[in-house]
């Protein structure tokens, strides 16, 4: 029998050290749970590994900037110029058929100890060839300008999901509690397709979306009115905060609330910090000089402004900066300055001299103040273009099977290329990758497993990297 009748005090010692010893394991087990999950705790500056970045850099050319024009030498285009390429004859792109062969307008020049082939039409961004691992076999999921630019900022062809930099927001907090940990610069020409999605912190706390600057918008009227003394102020945000704390006691759901007050506190705190920093008139010539704020093209001027102000925002310890170069200019067809179906040649003569300068005296101010050694910079497009001439112009069409990103800073292997597209740059073909394996070997940098990285959503659990990705080795120092 094993009832109480049954109850022996041997049964009864026995019962209780069984009993006891799964108590005892079910403790251990919780212990080392509870330790894994105090090994990272998001937004506290943890990570999951020893990192080698502390912030990032995002460079972002929309419009699909022609790795083939730019950062990619391939001699069978000029060797072959004029012909049909070989099996796609009729091949139909985005915007139709397509001509024959088209070589690039511009030589390639030999740059730096790594003697990497760059276009002479970026004869500043060369200088920083051994500095750059260049990633030649990247693949899109999408040929369409809106969506290829979600993809390539939030791993996501859809609306709706977190960028890069919200999930680093996210990950790590911020480091300087007076800025946003994210902010997003856009370029004097617009927003790029797709617009705000590009930065939006998607379905994670609306805390981690990016604040918009620039230095034709910057952040204004945070100033206290004359009107209101400073005791009137602190009284006043006194009672502010504890009706908010009140309020949230008792209503724990109200995330969005909660991200509003946070956002007005930042803008509280943004008082004095925001207009010191984007007041470049604290910047020397010399630097002023070196970026060309002042340089004739109101354009270039206009982007070398929001390099310099990436520059103090980063030295500032924003976690992650997103600097646009080129949306739809007025007076050129109305088109993405990147973005050349038609006239390759001109739009690239006139908005290839407005990147260059501005983006490698960025590079080149991050190098000698030190702040390379922690900033890791990405540059990255949407996708690519055609090997051959529109059908009936003189530019090409879209390309998501083959296209460029790189990296540079903080842990990346200088003077590399990893992977590449087939002779003539159509599609990717040796070690082709993906925006999943870019961002697993950024986050890797950060002190970040991918896999790890995750936020419960609609029943998954969500991540940059979606379901893929892996760490590139071959560009990592």
């Amino acid at each position: 029998m094993n009832d109480l009748t049954d109850l022996t005090r041997r049964r009864f010692l026995g019962n209780v050290h069984t009993g006891l010893g799964g108590v005892g394991l079910m403790h251990l087990l919780s212990g080392t749970a509870s330790a894994e999950q105090a090994a990272w705790q998001p937004g506290r500056g943890q990570t999951h590994h020893p990192a080698k970045a502390k912030r990032v850099l995002q460079i972002f050319c929309p419009g699909a900037a022609s790795h083939i024009d730019l950062w990619e030498y391939k001699p069978s285009l000029e060797k072959y110029h004029g012909k049909p390429l070989p099996g796609e004859e009729d091949f139909l792109s985005f915007q139709g058929k397509n001509g024959n062969l088209m070589k690039s307008p511009w030589p390639f020049v030999r740059s730096g100890e790594s003697g990497k082939h760059i276009t002479s039409m970026l004869p500043n961004m060369a200088r920083h060839a051994d500095d750059i691992a260049f990633v030649h076999s990247m693949q899109s999921k999408t040929n369409t300008h809106g969506p290829g630019c979600i993809f390539v900022n939030t791993g996501n062809a859809t609306e709706g999901f977190p960028s890069a930099g919200a999930w680093l927001s996210y990950a790590l907090g911020s480091e300087n509690e007076n800025l946003p940990t994210y902010v997003a610069i856009s370029d004097v020409r617009g927003e790029p397709p797709n617009g705000k999605a590009n930065w939006s912190n998607g379905f994670l706390p609306a805390r981690h979306q990016a604040i918009m600057m620039s230095d034709q918008k910057p952040i204004r009227n945070l100033a206290r009115p004359g009107s209101i003394s400073a005791g009137e102020e602190a009284a006043s945000r006194e009672l502010l905060a504890r009706l908010n704390q009140d309020f949230a006691a008792a209503n724990p759901a109200a995330s969005d609330l909660q991200a509003r007050v946070s956002a007005y506190e930042l803008a509280g705190r943004m008082q004095l910090s925001a207009p010191e920093v984007s007041d470049l008139s604290r910047e020397s010539a010399a630097t002023h000089k070196l970026y060309g704020t002042k340089d004739e093209n109101s354009l270039k001027a206009a982007y070398a402004r929001n390099c310099l102000l990436a520059r103090r925002l980063l030295e500032r310890d924003v976690r992650y900066v997103n600097l646009y170069c080129s949306s739809r200019a007025s007076g050129v067809d109305g088109l993405l300055n990147w973005d050349a179906h038609k006239t390759l040649k001109p739009d690239y003569e006139r908005h290839c001299p407005i990147f260059d300068q501005p983006t490698a005296a960025l590079l080149t101010d991050l190098k000698q103040s030190g702040l390379l050694d922690d900033t890791l910079v990405l540059w990255t497009t949407e996708f690519g273009r055609m090997p051959t001439h529109q059908a009936g112009t003189a530019g090409r069409d879209h390309n998501p099977d083959g296209f460029t990103c790189w990296m540079m800073g903080a842990g990346v292997k200088g003077g590399v290329s990893y992977g590449a597209t087939d002779e003539f740059g159509r599609r990717a073909e040796l070690n082709p990758s993906t925006v999943w394996d870019f961002y697993a070997s950024a986050l890797h940098l950060l002190g970040f497993e991918h896999e790890k990285l995750t936020w419960y959503h609609n029943g998954l659990d969500r991540r940059l990297t979606d379901v893929h990705g892996h760490v590139i080795k071959e560009i990592l120092a």
